[in-house]
């Protein structure tokens, strides 16, 4: 199952199934960074340097993107999702931001539910290692804080309760979600050929420094893994990222 490329479809399809989820108070404020923190590296498809930069937002922003000459902001929510090979792109008013699920994903899971992104130098968030690892580094290196709104005031955490369970197919790829009291993910794939994926112009800035890589014959070209199943994890911390477009406001998508 990949959700790359299917998030246009996502929001679509998941529009009947409103009735099914509801947004409940968590008790917990709303969180932001206390300073600024950045980091720079390659852009995975484009191969260019770039840097962002993570700053402080107020209650009730949510997490949006600042890029381009314009400086254009991109709100961090599935409705700017477009259709994109390898990777998750969110567009806005006349600027688009690549590869940002990884980062989306370690804010999410940190806890941190208002963030201003700026990118400078191209389109793409850096890759770093290929992981979270950097940007989860980042964040505890600056710490949270209960964000305020433009009054002065903390805002409660939303998080989302699930009914009935939802199903949503695409090709060979496929959603099904259920009510739980946790969140428990099984995920399963297939790797894409490498180097069609290069002929195709994607995969630039790719190495085995900062990907997972098998061969059908030699098997992992760059082991050690960090984990047995460690392709599976990589794989979740793209959907969490991508999920993490359906909170907005400043709420969470998997806060339990």
């Amino acid at each position: 199952m990949s959700p790359r490329g299917c998030l246009s479809a996502y929001s679509r399809a998941l529009k009947p199934f409103s009735r099914a989820i509801s947004w409940k108070p968590t008790g917990r404020p709303q969180q932001t960074l206390i300073s600024e923190v950045s980091r720079s590296g390659t852009g995975l498809h484009s191969g260019a340097s770039t840097t962002a930069r993570l700053l402080p937002a107020m209650a009730g922003e949510g997490r949006y993107f600042v890029s381009g000459l314009s400086r254009s902001r991109v709100p961090a929510k599935i409705d700017h999702a477009v259709d994109s090979p390898l990777c998750t792109t969110l567009c806005g008013d006349g600027a688009r931001v690549r590869t940002v699920e990884h980062l989306l994903s370690a804010l999410e899971a940190c806890g941190v539910d208002n963030c201003r992104i700026e990118i400078e130098s191209g389109d793409e968030v850096p890759l770093l290692d290929g992981s979270a690892k950097g940007w989860v580094e980042a964040i505890e290196q600056v710490g949270l804080c209960a964000a305020e709104n433009s009054c002065g005031h903390n805002m409660d955490k939303l998080a989302p309760e699930l009914h009935e369970p939802m199903y949503l197919r695409r090709n060979d790829s496929f959603v099904a979600a259920f009510p739980s009291s946790k969140v428990q993910i099984t995920y399963g794939i297939d790797f894409p050929k490498v180097e069609r994926m290069r002929n195709a112009g994607l995969i630039q800035g790719g190495s085995a420094e900062n990907a997972i890589v098998c061969s059908a014959n030699a098997g992992w070209l760059n082991p050690p893994l960090r984990f047995h199943d460690e392709p599976c994890r990589h794989k979740v911390l793209d959907l969490v990222g991508d999920f993490s477009l359906f909170a907005q406001n400043g709420w969470s998508f998997a806060a339990y």
